[in-house]
């Protein structure tokens, strides 16, 4: 999903695109977008609980953070930086619902979720979608205490500090609610042959939904007149 090749020699660093885009050169975020469309929906999901929730989130949050680019500070990642905006997004839609998403909700049928297999072979296709939705459910089943937490440290690979930085929460809380997901998880996961980096793929038909939706809204904005 990354097009960053494209430019130069070899693909820019976050860094030297933020800093082209604050130049001016803002056709350049759509590659970081692109960069982190996968982690932005798996830490969105993991919170909502539902694709088309977590979706919205992830538009959002990436205008937030081209809104806010100016506030980027070099101390950190931009990747942790773009990841706590996103869980801020997250939490607020959660907050806003107004409502504590039972296990029972979130892993339903898994229709909305299914992410079709690219495989030519309609029984093998059919195979694929309903055991990555097996899989889809056995992460939603740990609940939204356990969920985010899991996401970013096992699927993502954010270190313990990342993740404790991105939720909010201290490192000893972040410790042991990885440790209780883990043991949650452990059998399932065995059972199923699978590493927790298959789960909660971002297709390619939705990283250029979100990147497309994100990029007219930009363009909307810019071409909006402004009120003295």
């Amino acid at each position: 999903m990354t097009s960053s090749r494209a430019l130069g020699d070899g693909p820019l660093s976050d860094e030297d695109l933020v800093r082209r885009i604050r130049a001016g050169d803002t056709t350049l975020f759509e590659v970081l977008m692109r960069r982190y469309n996968q982690r932005l929906y798996r830490v969105a999901r993991a919170i909502l609980g539902n694709h088309a929730d977590a979706e919205d989130a992830m538009q959002q949050a990436y205008l937030n953070a081209y809104a806010h680019l100016d506030q980027f500070e070099h101390r950190g990642s931009f990747a942790g930086w773009l990841t706590r905006i996103a869980v801020r997004e997250a939490l607020a839609r959660h907050r806003r619902r107004g409502e504590a998403v039972a296990v029972e909700s979130i892993v339903g049928d898994g229709s909305s979720d299914r992410i079709p297999s690219p495989s030519p072979d309609p029984e093998q296709a059919a195979l694929s979608s309903e055991l990555r939705t097996d899989l889809e459910a056995i992460i939603d089943s740990l609940g939204e205490t356990y969920r985010p937490v899991f996401v970013l440290r096992e699927v993502e690979g954010l270190s313990t500090s990342e993740s404790a930085e991105a939720l909010g929460l201290s490192e000893d809380v972040v410790k042991t609610r990885l440790h209780r997901a883990r043991a949650m998880l452990r059998h399932a996961l065995a059972r199923e042959g699978r590493r927790p980096s298959d789960l909660l793929r971002f297709g390619l038909e939705q990283c250029d939904r979100v990147v497309a939706a994100v990029l007219a809204r930009l363009a909307a904005s810019a071409s909006a007149p402004r009120t003295p």
